[in-house]
Order: C-alpha cells, then sequence, then structure tokens
C-alpha cells in the first residue's frame, strides 16, 4: 500500500473514532441507571465493544470509497457520510446529555435515513465499502427499537 493510502485509511479511523469521542462524552449515568428498560436491554458492558467495531467498519467504508479520488470525486457519498457521522455524534448528546429519549429517537431516525443514503450512494461505487455498513444499519434497527421503547416505558 503507498504512504497516501495508508495516510488516509489512518484519517479516516481518526475521523470515526473522533466522532465516537464527541458521543462517549455524554455517559450514561444515575439518570439512565433509573429508567425503565425493556428486558431485552443488552448489558452495559456491549455497547462500547459494538460500537468499536461498528466505528472501524465505518472507517474502512469510507476509505474504499475516499480511494476512488477522494472528496473531489466524491463529493456527495462523502458527504453523505459525514453528515450521517454527525449525526450519529449528536445522538448521545440528546438521549444521554439532554436526557430526552423522545428527542433522541427522532435524531436517530435522521440517522437511520443517512446511513441508509450513504450505503445506497456507497453500493454505486463500492460494493464492499456498502456492506460494511451493514452491520452498522441493523443495530441502529436495534437500537431504534431500544430507543423507542425506553421513551414509551418512561413518559
Amino acid at each position: 500500500m503507498r504512504a497516501h493510502t495508508v495516510i488516509g485509511l489512518v484519517a479516516w479511523f481518526i475521523v470515526c473514532y473522533g466522532a465516537a469521542a464527541v458521543g462517549a462524552q455524554f455517559e450514561p449515568g444515575e439518570w439512565y441507571e433509573a429508567l425503565t428498560r425493556p428486558p431485552w436491554t443488552p448489558p452495559d458492558w456491549l455497547f462500547g465493544p459494538v460500537w468499536t467495531v461498528l466505528y472501524g467498519l465505518m472507517a474502512v467504508s469510507a476509505w474504499l470509497v475516499w480511494r476512488r479520488g477522494g472528496f473531489a470525486a466524491q463529493p456527495l457519498p462523502l458527504s453523505a457520510f459525514m453528515v450521517q457521522l454527525g449525526l450519529n455524534a449528536t445522538w448521545s448528546w440528546l438521549f444521554f446529555g439532554l436526557n430526552r429519549p423522545g428527542i433522541a429517537l427522532g435524531g436517530l431516525v435522521l440517522l437511520y435515513l443517512a446511513v441508509a443514503a450513504t450505503l445506497v450512494l456507497f453500493w454505486k461505487l463500492e460494493r464492499v465499502a456498502a456492506s460494511l455498513l451493514v452491520p452498522y444499519l441493523l443495530w441502529l434497527s436495534f437500537a431504534a427499537a431500544l430507543n423507542f421503547e425506553i421513551w414509551r416505558l418512561n413518559p
């Protein structure tokens, strides 16, 4: 691999894990512990490893598309990726920072749509890149169901 390509991959990992770091500033805490949660809520320890893998998959996915000429050649797909990444970082603030599961659910719907659009745009360019986003979309489906139930159970 050429140095430029390796630097690009490292940069995408920094961008993706940077978004993770923004979201991680808003921890569950006492408010979350006091919520009524559905019995199928995963244990708290599971979220970190799942998101670590998903952010890694996102980084590789974006890098594969970026290798096709960068933002200059792929402005729409890579911009869509950045939008979904921003929405991703925002969800933790809405849910844990503001303690607003209903508003966070709305943000999660926007995130889901942005990831789906990114996946479609990536599919047209690089099917492996699009495929790497599928686990993310599946996890967001589960997260939306969990977010909805928490909102419903805690009026």
